[in-house]
C-alpha cells in the first residue's frame, strides 16, 4: 500500500453506547463529504468535540472507497458512514478514545487487524485516520470551498493536522486520485450533485420528491405557479419561467444536472439552447426517438453544431419507454446519479 504497516490503538469497549448507529445526533445516511464536514464544523463552533475519521486505504473490496470521511462528537453523535454497517460502532468507540486522548491514530480493521473480533464479512480490510478536535478555521474553509461549488484538496498529516490545498496545487497530475504522498494523505472532494429541473406536469413533481428523498436538493423552473407552489412546500427551490430573459438558475457547473420535463416541447427550445452553452456534466430532456429526432432537427436549423447536440440525453431515464410519473422520475433519476459518479470517480 506504500506506507509503513499501522501501528493499531488497542481495542475499545464503550458500554454506554448501544451496538448501531450511537448517538442522539445520529447521521449515518450524510454521506457527502459537505454533510461530513458541516456536522464537524457545527459541533467545533457548539464548542463541542469532535474527531474527523478518514478512510486511508483499503485490502480487497469494500462498501466505501479511499477517501471517505466520517464524523464523531464526543457524545456519539455521527455524520456518514465507513462500511455498510461491519465497523461503524467500534470506529465511534476508537474516535472517542481519540477525542479524549487529544491525540491522532491510525487503526486497521479487518484482513491484517489484530482486532481479531472486528471483521468485515468481504474479507477485506479498511486503514483509518482519526483527526481529533482539526482546526476550526480549516473546517471552515473547506465547507466554504464545497458550498461555493469548488471541489476541495484535503490534507491529512500522519502525526496530526489538516489544511486545505490552494488552487495551485489542484493542477498537478493525479491531484484527483486519494493516497499517501510521504507523511500526508490527500483526498479530494466534490461539490455535492445539483439538479435543475425545467419544465411542468406530474413528471417534475415527482423527480423533486424522489431527489429530495434522495438529500438532492433540486431547484424547479417552471411556467407552472401551481407546481412550483407545491415544490417549494416540499422544500425545493422553485423560480417562475417566463420569456422575457433566461433564468439565472439555468447557469451550470461541472457537478450540476439539468433534466427538462416538457410535454410542449416547443418551450424547451430557446432553455436548451441556453443549457448547451453551460458546463453540465448531464443534459436530459424527455420524450421519443422521434420527439428526439425533431427536437435536434430544429435545433441544428438554429445553428447549434453536432458536437453540442450529442450532449443531450435522451430518451430519458435507464428504463425504457417508461410511461407513469413516478417511474419515469425514478428513471431520470437513476441516470443522472450514475452520471455524477462517472464525473466525480477518481481512480
Amino acid at each position: 500500500m506504500g506506507q509503513k504497516m499501522l501501528q493499531c490503538a488497542p481495542a475499545i469497549r464503550v458500554d454506554d453506547q448501544p451496538v448501531g448507529i450511537p448517538g442522539p445526533r445520529a447521521a449515518a445516511d450524510a454521506e457527502t463529504p459537505l454533510d461530513v464536514l458541516r456536522f464537524v464544523m457545527e459541533a467545533r463552533q457548539r464548542g463541542g468535540q469532535v474527531a474527523l475519521v478518514t478512510i486511508t486505504g483499503l485490502i480487497g473490496s469494500s462498501s466505501r472507497p479511499i477517501g471517505t470521511l466520517m464524523g464523531v462528537a464526543a457524545d456519539g453523535g455521527v455524520a456518514g458512514s465507513l462500511s455498510g454497517g461491519c465497523i461503524e460502532a467500534a470506529v465511534v468507540a476508537e474516535a472517542r478514545e481519540a477525542i479524549r486522548e487529544g491525540q491522532p491514530r491510525q487503526v486497521r480493521y479487518g484482513a491484517g487487524s489484530p482486532y481479531i473480533d472486528i471483521r468485515l464479512p468481504c474479507g477485506g480490510g479498511v486503514d483509518l485516520l482519526f483527526q481529533p478536535n482539526p482546526d476550526p478555521g480549516e473546517i471552515r474553509e473547506a465547507v466554504a470551498c464545497l458550498e461555493g461549488r469548488q471541489p476541495l484538496v484535503l490534507a491529512q498529516v500522519r502525526a496530526g493536522g489538516l489544511c486545505i490545498l490552494p488552487g495551485l496545487a489542484r493542477q498537478v497530475p493525479g491531484w484527483q486520485t486519494p493516497g499517501w504522498q510521504g507523511e500526508t494523505f490527500i483526498s479530494w472532494y466534490a461539490p455535492p450533485l445539483r439538479l435543475v429541473i425545467v419544465g411542468h406536469g406530474a413528471e417534475s413533481l415527482a423527480l423533486v420528491r424522489l431527489a429530495l428523498t434522495c438529500g438532492i436538493a433540486p431547484t424547479v423552473l417552471s411556467p407552472d405557479e401551481r407546481l412550483l407552489a407545491l415544490a417549494t412546500t416540499m422544500g425545493a427551490r422553485a423560480n417562475l419561467l417566463t420569456h422575457s430573459r433566461p433564468p439565472p438558475d439555468l447557469r451550470a457547473d461541472p457537478w450540476s444536472a439539468v433534466v427538462f420535463l416538457f410535454h410542449d416541447h416547443a418551450r424547451e427550445m430557446s432553455l436548451l439552447e441556453e443549457a448547451l452553452t453551460q458546463p453540465w456534466f448531464f443534459i436530459g430532456a424527455m420524450g421519443s426517438r422521434r420527439t428526439h429526432a425533431n427536437r435536434v432537427a430544429i435545433l441544428r436549423e438554429r445553428g447549434l453544431p453536432e458536437e453540442a447536440l450529442a450532449r443531450i440525453v435522451a430518451p430519458l431515464g435507464l428504463i425504457p419507454s417508461a410511461r407513469d410519473p413516478v417511474t419515469m422520475a425514478l428513471s431520470a433519476l437513476a441516470q443522472v446519479v450514475d452520471g455524477y459518479r462517472q464525473a466525480t470517480v477518481v481512480t
